[in-house]
């Protein structure tokens, strides 16, 4: 079974939710009788694997993300017509072209419409209007829809009256065995204690609430840690130069290596996600597994993910009264753990996958 998959800027994984998916579900969590290919922006990495964890890698001359998105995922199906027997699409942005897609191509089309893209603040209006015309064509013309969050779910029964297969996304690749003394080490080199810290990880885009997070603790003066790709952006590069003046806060540039991101999440005293828009976002999810206390902003796929049993904030003054101390955040970091385990394990995500491919 040959499965190819478009979509993302590709592997190896450095921040976003499809990039994961890739990377847990190939290597070893597939089966042996799957052979991935994956297609790999070579504007966004930097590297120049021919093959990695078993897969292929086939590489497009554009940036996956802004843009180029679209270019890249037209020449991403063009190359994908032949040879394969399943095409799997993470995202909407290519969906324009399914129709022409179809004209010259029958083989198994699956697509995973992540969140709802075209809701996402950061768009304009001709921008909206297309991503919303290209999710449609992209459920219309696809022979499986997917969708990580129950959320999202119900919104393409609703909206689409079709139905759409519910797969979320792992987190136990963030899961580590590690000494007390290599906790402290990590800690230090940030200037952390454990238990005294909020921490907020994420890509640094207006639906993230990143503005309103930083903004609850300039005034507060509570200690806050956040990473993020800052320099990515105007946006982002602004809000480091503006927030980074705070003593009490640590812009942090973009991190990779799991056994430092593990240890500043199991030692914070809050992990606050502030995600408004997409389905099962993988930030939280590794949040949960890693036994955080989480503060997660009030909507339905963050609920339906941490089974309503996290703390939810709406507003600034929401999050300003959970954080100051008078209304401080009861410990849920067990349920949250317990909630990770028992629904957010790549081996059974993976099976989940080729379930559909026909394996």
């Amino acid at each position: 079974m040959k499965v190819a998959i478009l979509g993302t800027q590709g592997v190896p994984a450095r921040y976003g939710g499809f990039e994961t998916l890739v990377e847990n579900i190939i290597g070893n969590n597939a089966s042996p009788d799957v052979e991935y290919t994956v297609f790999c922006s070579c504007k966004d990495l930097k590297t120049d694997y021919k093959v990695y964890k078993g897969a292929q890698l086939r590489y497009i001359p554009f940036n996956a993300n802004g843009k180029q998105s679209v270019l890249y995922d037209i020449l991403s199906l063009m190359k994908s017509m032949w040879g394969y027997d399943v095409i799997l699409v993470l995202g909407v942005s290519g969906g324009i072209f399914f129709p022409v897609f179809r004209l010259f191509c029958r083989k198994k089309l699956i697509i995973n419409v992540d969140g709802l893209e075209w809701k996402r603040p950061k768009w304009g209006r001709f921008a909206r209007l297309f991503l919303r015309l290209s999710e449609e064509l992209a459920l219309r013309f696809s022979d499986i829809v997917v969708a990580d969050n129950q959320g999202i779910v119900d919104y393409i029964s609703k909206r689409y009256k079709k139905d759409s297969l519910l797969i979320a996304y792992g987190s136990d690749h963030v899961k580590r065995e590690m000494p007390e003394d290599r906790h402290q080490e990590i800690l230090e080199a940030f200037h952390l204690e454990q238990k005294t810290y909020f921490l907020s990880i994420c890509r640094i885009e207006p639906e993230n609430n990143c503005e309103l997070i930083l903004d609850v603790f300039a005034h507060t003066g509570k200690r806050l840690v956040f990473i993020g790709n800052w320099e990515r952006c105007e946006f982002g590069h602004a809000l480091k130069e503006e927030y980074s003046r705070y003593k009490n806060i640590s812009i942090i540039d973009s991190i990779y290596d799991l056994d430092v991101l593990f240890v500043l999440r199991q030692n914070c005293k809050t992990y606050i996600h502030g995600h408004s828009a997409g389905g099962t976002n993988p930030s939280l999810i590794e949040a949960m597994f890693c036994e955080c206390t989480i503060l997660a902003y009030d909507v339905i796929y963050n609920r339906e993910t941490t089974e309503n049993k996290a703390h939810y904030f709406r507003d600034g003054i929401d999050l300003a009264l959970l954080t100051s101390g008078d209304g401080e955040v009861a410990d849920n970091a067990k349920k949250m753990y317990e909630i990770a385990e028992r629904r957010y394990t790549w081996a059974t995500i993976a099976r989940q996958y080729e379930m559909f491919y026909g394996c």
